[in-house]
């Protein structure tokens, strides 16, 4: 772990860790970078990507340290990247559904934000054809 000491200002580091890279027959979804360790008020990006042609859809998850539970962040479907409502101005969501998707922490806070995020790929349920 690298520790940034500055004079006057109190450190803090937040671990911010990245699941996973699953692998199912030929599929995968690919997450990376595998782990960060940054300070507060930076920006973070995470990119997560698939190889099933079948999925036209990539989640984004946080999990919090000691939580069993997962919150939905955003999305991405087909090439409709969404944030969710209570999260706009925190992260942002990108790219499509189909193939890549990146998620950023726009400025990361200080405990908030140490925490696990996840990707996840799958089917749009809702719908066979992109929104138009």
């Amino acid at each position: 772990m690298m520790k940034i000491n500055r004079q006057n200002q109190q450190q803090v580091e937040l671990f911010i860790s990245f699941c996973f890279s699953a692998q199912i027959s030929k599929n995968r979804v690919d997450q990376y970078p595998t782990a960060l360790i940054k300070t507060p008020g930076g920006e973070i990006q995470i990119k997560c990507n698939h190889s099933n042609s079948d999925f036209n859809m990539i989640q984004w998850y946080k999990q919090s340290p000691g939580k069993t539970d997962m919150v939905l962040l955003g999305y991405a479907r087909f090439s409709s990247p969404v944030v969710e409502d209570e999260f706009r101005g925190i992260y942002d969501v990108t790219g499509s559904g189909s193939s890549l998707s990146s998620f950023r922490i726009l400025k990361l806070r200080q405990s908030v934000d140490n925490a696990v995020y996840f990707c996840a790929a799958s089917r749009a349920q809702c719908c066979t054809n992109p929104p138009s």
